[in-house]
Protein backbone atom coordinates (compact mmCIF):
# COMPACT_ATOMS: atom_id res chain seq x y z
CA UNK A 1 0.00 0.00 0.00
CA UNK A 2 1.43 3.86 -1.22
CA UNK A 3 3.00 5.73 1.56
CA UNK A 4 0.50 8.66 0.91
CA UNK A 5 -2.55 6.39 1.08
CA UNK A 6 -2.03 5.10 4.57
CA UNK A 7 -0.89 9.04 5.49
CA UNK A 8 -3.98 10.02 4.34
CA UNK A 9 -5.95 6.97 5.81
CA UNK A 10 -4.70 8.25 8.99
CA UNK A 11 -5.26 11.64 8.61
CA UNK A 12 -8.82 11.26 7.57
CA UNK A 13 -9.48 8.39 10.66
CA UNK A 14 -7.84 11.26 13.47
CA UNK A 15 -10.77 13.56 11.84
CA UNK A 16 -13.53 10.84 12.48
CA UNK A 17 -12.22 10.30 15.86
CA UNK A 18 -12.29 13.40 16.88
CA UNK A 19 -16.01 14.43 15.28
CA UNK A 20 -18.81 14.44 17.58
CA UNK A 21 -19.96 11.54 15.84
CA UNK A 22 -17.02 9.51 16.87
CA UNK A 23 -17.40 9.22 20.41
CA UNK A 24 -18.55 5.68 20.82
CA UNK A 25 -14.88 5.17 19.26
CA UNK A 26 -12.80 7.01 21.56
CA UNK A 27 -14.35 4.21 24.23
CA UNK A 28 -12.91 1.03 22.68
CA UNK A 29 -10.36 -0.77 24.51
CA UNK A 30 -7.84 -3.13 22.92
CA UNK A 31 -5.88 -5.95 24.10
CA UNK A 32 -1.88 -5.67 23.00
CA UNK A 33 -0.40 -9.48 23.62
CA UNK A 34 2.98 -9.18 21.55
CA UNK A 35 5.44 -12.33 21.61
CA UNK A 36 8.34 -11.77 24.15
CA UNK A 37 10.12 -8.84 25.76
CA UNK A 38 12.69 -7.75 23.28
CA UNK A 39 13.64 -4.43 22.10
CA UNK A 40 11.56 -5.04 18.59
CA UNK A 41 8.12 -5.21 21.01
CA UNK A 42 9.23 -2.50 23.30
CA UNK A 43 9.35 -0.13 19.99
CA UNK A 44 6.22 -1.57 19.22
CA UNK A 45 4.37 -0.86 22.31
CA UNK A 46 5.49 2.41 22.14
CA UNK A 47 3.83 2.81 18.94
CA UNK A 48 0.76 1.30 20.13
CA UNK A 49 0.60 3.70 23.53
CA UNK A 50 0.93 6.47 21.07
CA UNK A 51 -1.67 5.80 18.93
CA UNK A 52 -3.99 5.36 22.13
CA UNK A 53 -3.23 7.95 23.76
CA UNK A 54 -3.95 10.16 20.29
CA UNK A 55 -7.09 8.37 19.14
CA UNK A 56 -8.47 8.44 23.19
CA UNK A 57 -8.67 4.48 23.39
CA UNK A 58 -8.02 2.33 26.42
CA UNK A 59 -5.34 -0.31 25.74
CA UNK A 60 -4.37 -3.64 28.14
CA UNK A 61 -1.25 -5.34 27.44
CA UNK A 62 0.52 -8.55 28.54
CA UNK A 63 3.72 -9.42 27.31
CA UNK A 64 4.93 -12.76 27.73
CA UNK A 65 8.31 -13.71 29.50
CA UNK A 66 9.41 -16.25 27.16
CA UNK A 67 8.40 -17.04 23.64
CA UNK A 68 6.14 -20.22 23.25
CA UNK A 69 2.71 -21.27 22.63
CA UNK A 70 2.53 -22.22 26.58
CA UNK A 71 3.36 -18.68 27.50
CA UNK A 72 1.61 -16.76 24.93
CA UNK A 73 -2.33 -18.81 25.29
CA UNK A 74 -2.74 -17.82 29.49
CA UNK A 75 -2.49 -14.05 28.75
CA UNK A 76 -4.81 -14.38 25.46
CA UNK A 77 -7.24 -16.57 27.23
CA UNK A 78 -6.99 -14.15 30.26
CA UNK A 79 -7.81 -11.34 28.45
CA UNK A 80 -10.81 -13.20 26.76
CA UNK A 81 -12.20 -13.56 30.25
CA UNK A 82 -12.16 -9.62 31.26
CA UNK A 83 -15.02 -9.44 29.13
CA UNK A 84 -14.35 -6.03 28.41
CA UNK A 85 -12.09 -5.48 25.16
CA UNK A 86 -13.69 -5.03 21.58
CA UNK A 87 -9.74 -5.63 19.84
CA UNK A 88 -7.15 -7.94 20.39
CA UNK A 89 -3.63 -7.23 18.38
CA UNK A 90 -1.04 -9.90 18.95
CA UNK A 91 2.06 -11.13 17.15
CA UNK A 92 1.13 -15.01 17.32
CA UNK A 93 3.87 -17.34 18.37
CA UNK A 94 2.99 -19.95 15.77
CA UNK A 95 1.07 -19.68 13.08
CA UNK A 96 -1.29 -22.90 13.14
CA UNK A 97 -1.40 -23.74 16.98
CA UNK A 98 -2.41 -19.85 17.86
CA UNK A 99 -5.58 -20.60 15.39
CA UNK A 100 -7.47 -21.61 17.38
CA UNK A 101 -6.98 -19.93 21.03
CA UNK A 102 -7.78 -16.17 18.82
CA UNK A 103 -10.42 -18.21 17.03
CA UNK A 104 -12.23 -18.84 20.50
CA UNK A 105 -11.53 -14.53 21.18
CA UNK A 106 -13.56 -13.56 17.93
CA UNK A 107 -16.08 -16.51 19.10
CA UNK A 108 -16.23 -14.16 22.13
CA UNK A 109 -16.61 -11.03 20.16
CA UNK A 110 -13.54 -9.87 20.03
CA UNK A 111 -11.81 -8.94 16.86
CA UNK A 112 -8.21 -9.32 16.01
CA UNK A 113 -5.38 -8.07 13.92
CA UNK A 114 -1.87 -9.62 14.23
CA UNK A 115 1.21 -7.72 13.82
CA UNK A 116 4.74 -8.99 12.79
CA UNK A 117 3.63 -12.43 12.31
CA UNK A 118 0.67 -13.80 10.74
CA UNK A 119 -1.53 -16.90 10.88
CA UNK A 120 -1.75 -19.79 8.51
CA UNK A 121 -0.43 -18.56 5.46
CA UNK A 122 -1.19 -14.99 6.02
CA UNK A 123 -3.55 -14.22 3.15
CA UNK A 124 -6.48 -13.03 5.39
CA UNK A 125 -8.45 -12.56 1.87
CA UNK A 126 -8.34 -15.94 0.59
CA UNK A 127 -6.19 -18.35 2.70
CA UNK A 128 -7.19 -20.92 4.98
CA UNK A 129 -7.46 -18.44 8.04
CA UNK A 130 -9.86 -15.61 7.60
CA UNK A 131 -10.70 -14.06 10.63
CA UNK A 132 -7.99 -11.76 11.47
CA UNK A 133 -9.28 -7.97 10.51
CA UNK A 134 -5.34 -7.71 9.33
CA UNK A 135 -1.49 -8.32 9.17
CA UNK A 136 0.67 -5.23 9.49
CA UNK A 137 4.12 -6.34 9.26
CA UNK A 138 7.42 -6.70 7.69
CA UNK A 139 7.68 -8.67 3.79
CA UNK A 140 9.96 -11.16 5.90
CA UNK A 141 10.80 -13.09 2.62
CA UNK A 142 12.10 -10.09 0.59
CA UNK A 143 13.75 -9.04 3.86
CA UNK A 144 15.34 -12.69 3.67
CA UNK A 145 16.78 -11.90 -0.01
CA UNK A 146 17.65 -8.50 1.18
CA UNK A 147 20.00 -10.57 3.93
CA UNK A 148 21.17 -12.66 1.49
CA UNK A 149 22.33 -9.77 -0.86
CA UNK A 150 23.79 -8.39 1.68
CA UNK A 151 25.65 -10.83 3.03
CA UNK A 152 26.72 -12.39 -0.13
CA UNK A 153 28.58 -8.83 -0.85
CA UNK A 154 30.12 -8.58 2.21
CA UNK A 155 31.91 -12.50 1.59
CA UNK A 156 32.84 -11.73 -2.19
CA UNK A 157 30.26 -13.96 -3.36
CA UNK A 158 31.63 -17.18 -2.25
CA UNK A 159 32.26 -19.31 0.77
CA UNK A 160 30.00 -20.87 3.75
CA UNK A 161 27.54 -18.70 5.44
CA UNK A 162 24.95 -19.92 8.60
CA UNK A 163 21.52 -19.35 9.38
CA UNK A 164 21.12 -18.98 13.33
CA UNK A 165 16.99 -18.53 14.04
CA UNK A 166 14.43 -18.59 17.02
CA UNK A 167 11.36 -21.02 16.48
CA UNK A 168 10.54 -23.14 13.94
CA UNK A 169 6.81 -22.72 12.34
CA UNK A 170 6.58 -18.82 13.47
CA UNK A 171 5.64 -16.78 9.83
CA UNK A 172 7.90 -13.77 10.08
CA UNK A 173 11.33 -16.30 10.67
CA UNK A 174 9.93 -18.62 8.58
CA UNK A 175 9.83 -15.77 5.78
CA UNK A 176 13.30 -14.78 6.29
CA UNK A 177 15.18 -18.22 5.91
CA UNK A 178 12.89 -18.75 3.00
CA UNK A 179 13.95 -15.59 1.62
CA UNK A 180 17.54 -16.14 2.28
CA UNK A 181 18.24 -19.38 0.90
CA UNK A 182 16.22 -18.53 -1.91
CA UNK A 183 18.40 -15.86 -2.67
CA UNK A 184 21.61 -17.84 -2.44
CA UNK A 185 20.43 -20.33 -4.51
CA UNK A 186 19.26 -18.32 -7.21
CA UNK A 187 21.95 -15.37 -7.33
CA UNK A 188 25.04 -16.91 -5.83
CA UNK A 189 25.55 -20.14 -5.94
CA UNK A 190 29.20 -20.70 -4.63
CA UNK A 191 27.94 -19.92 -1.54
CA UNK A 192 26.82 -22.32 0.53
CA UNK A 193 24.19 -22.16 3.45
CA UNK A 194 24.26 -24.13 6.34
CA UNK A 195 21.40 -24.49 9.37
CA UNK A 196 18.94 -23.13 10.41
CA UNK A 197 19.76 -24.26 14.27
CA UNK A 198 16.70 -22.55 16.28
CA UNK A 199 17.75 -20.85 19.42
CA UNK A 200 14.09 -20.42 20.89
CA UNK A 201 15.06 -16.90 21.36
CA UNK A 202 17.81 -17.53 23.89
CA UNK A 203 20.65 -15.00 22.84
CA UNK A 204 23.15 -17.25 25.05
CA UNK A 205 21.85 -20.35 22.98
CA UNK A 206 21.91 -18.30 20.12
CA UNK A 207 25.91 -17.88 21.15
CA UNK A 208 26.58 -21.58 22.06
CA UNK A 209 25.47 -23.17 18.46
CA UNK A 210 27.63 -20.34 16.25
CA UNK A 211 30.52 -21.29 18.48
CA UNK A 212 29.56 -24.87 17.67
CA UNK A 213 29.61 -23.73 14.27
CA UNK A 214 32.30 -21.78 13.99
CA UNK A 215 34.66 -24.56 15.52
CA UNK A 216 33.54 -27.49 12.88
CA UNK A 217 33.67 -24.86 10.33
CA UNK A 218 37.31 -23.31 10.25
CA UNK A 219 36.46 -21.35 7.06
CA UNK A 220 33.15 -19.51 7.69
CA UNK A 221 32.85 -16.40 6.37
CA UNK A 222 29.56 -14.98 7.42
CA UNK A 223 26.18 -16.03 9.99
CA UNK A 224 22.63 -14.28 9.18
CA UNK A 225 20.91 -14.23 12.38
CA UNK A 226 17.02 -13.76 11.87
CA UNK A 227 16.04 -11.80 14.84
CA UNK A 228 17.35 -9.75 17.97
CA UNK A 229 18.42 -13.08 20.12
CA UNK A 230 19.79 -14.48 16.85
CA UNK A 231 21.89 -11.70 16.05
CA UNK A 232 23.21 -10.50 19.44
CA UNK A 233 24.37 -14.54 20.18
CA UNK A 234 25.58 -14.74 17.00
CA UNK A 235 27.53 -11.73 17.23
CA UNK A 236 29.06 -12.48 20.36
CA UNK A 237 30.10 -16.02 19.19
CA UNK A 238 32.01 -14.26 16.64
CA UNK A 239 33.67 -11.55 18.72
CA UNK A 240 34.78 -14.42 21.37
CA UNK A 241 36.36 -16.45 18.88
CA UNK A 242 38.40 -13.47 17.43
CA UNK A 243 36.79 -13.24 14.27
CA UNK A 244 34.97 -9.85 14.28
CA UNK A 245 35.80 -8.49 10.44
CA UNK A 246 36.64 -12.34 9.53
CA UNK A 247 32.91 -13.86 9.92
CA UNK A 248 30.76 -11.20 8.66
CA UNK A 249 26.91 -11.01 10.36
CA UNK A 250 24.20 -9.57 8.59
CA UNK A 251 21.39 -8.74 11.26
CA UNK A 252 17.62 -8.49 11.62
CA UNK A 253 16.69 -5.78 13.89
CA UNK A 254 18.28 -2.83 15.03
CA UNK A 255 18.84 -3.00 18.54
CA UNK A 256 21.79 -0.62 20.13
CA UNK A 257 23.56 -4.33 20.24
CA UNK A 258 23.68 -4.60 16.67
CA UNK A 259 25.02 -1.23 16.02
CA UNK A 260 27.29 -1.46 18.56
CA UNK A 261 28.29 -4.55 16.38
CA UNK A 262 28.44 -2.63 12.99
CA UNK A 263 30.56 -0.21 15.08
CA UNK A 264 33.12 -2.92 15.60
CA UNK A 265 33.16 -4.46 11.93
CA UNK A 266 31.71 -7.63 13.17
CA UNK A 267 28.06 -6.67 11.52
CA UNK A 268 27.66 -5.28 8.02
CA UNK A 269 24.29 -5.34 7.56
CA UNK A 270 21.54 -4.63 9.44
CA UNK A 271 17.60 -4.99 8.81
CA UNK A 272 15.68 -2.50 10.63
CA UNK A 273 12.07 -3.06 10.52
CA UNK A 274 9.40 -0.28 11.77
CA UNK A 275 7.49 -1.66 14.91
CA UNK A 276 6.67 1.64 16.05
CA UNK A 277 4.72 1.73 12.24
CA UNK A 278 3.23 -2.05 13.30
CA UNK A 279 2.00 -1.25 16.54
CA UNK A 280 0.53 2.74 15.62
CA UNK A 281 -1.28 1.49 12.73
CA UNK A 282 -2.92 -1.87 14.37
CA UNK A 283 -4.38 0.82 16.88
CA UNK A 284 -5.82 3.19 14.02
CA UNK A 285 -7.30 0.01 12.10
CA UNK A 286 -9.17 -1.05 15.21
CA UNK A 287 -10.11 2.05 15.46
CA UNK A 288 -11.48 2.86 12.00
CA UNK A 289 -12.98 -0.22 11.97
CA UNK A 290 -15.20 0.36 15.34
CA UNK A 291 -15.75 3.96 13.45
CA UNK A 292 -17.40 2.12 10.26
CA UNK A 293 -14.49 2.09 7.58
CA UNK A 294 -15.32 -0.91 5.55
CA UNK A 295 -11.71 -0.57 3.08
CA UNK A 296 -9.28 -1.16 5.78
CA UNK A 297 -6.53 -3.75 3.73
CA UNK A 298 -6.43 -7.17 4.88
CA UNK A 299 -2.00 -6.94 4.42
CA UNK A 300 -0.04 -3.95 5.19
CA UNK A 301 3.93 -4.14 4.83
CA UNK A 302 5.93 -1.40 6.50
CA UNK A 303 9.14 -1.84 4.71
CA UNK A 304 12.92 -2.08 6.31
CA UNK A 305 15.22 0.75 6.66
CA UNK A 306 18.83 -1.21 5.32
CA UNK A 307 21.75 0.00 7.55
CA UNK A 308 25.04 0.08 6.71
CA UNK A 309 28.42 1.43 8.56
CA UNK A 310 28.14 4.20 5.20
CA UNK A 311 24.26 5.71 6.24
CA UNK A 312 23.96 4.67 9.59
CA UNK A 313 25.09 8.37 10.96
CA UNK A 314 22.36 9.51 7.89
CA UNK A 315 19.39 11.37 10.14
CA UNK A 316 17.11 9.67 8.04
CA UNK A 317 18.51 6.14 8.58
CA UNK A 318 19.35 6.35 12.18
CA UNK A 319 16.05 7.14 13.54
CA UNK A 320 15.29 3.25 12.77
CA UNK A 321 16.95 2.15 15.24
CA UNK A 322 15.09 0.85 18.02
CA UNK A 323 14.99 3.21 20.97
CA UNK A 324 13.72 1.84 24.21
CA UNK A 325 13.63 4.02 27.23
CA UNK A 326 16.65 3.33 29.78
CA UNK A 327 17.90 0.69 27.70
Amino acid sequence: MRRQSLLAMAAGLVLALTSEGAEAAGKLKIGFLPGVVDPFYQVMQIGVEKAAKDLGVDVVTQIPPTWGVEAQTPLLDAMVARGDLNYIITAPVDKDQMVGPLQAAVDHGIKVITVDTFLGDGNYATGPVKFPLSYIGSDNTEGGRIAARGLAKAIGGKGTVYINSTNPNVSSVEGREKGFKEEMTKDFPNVKVLGPDYNLDDANKATQQTAAVLAREPNLAGVFGTNVFSAQGAGAAVVNAGLGGNVQVVAYDATKQAMELMDKGTVSLVLAQKPFDMGYMAVMFAAADAAGVTSLPRRVETGFAIIDKENVKDPAVARFIYQVPGK
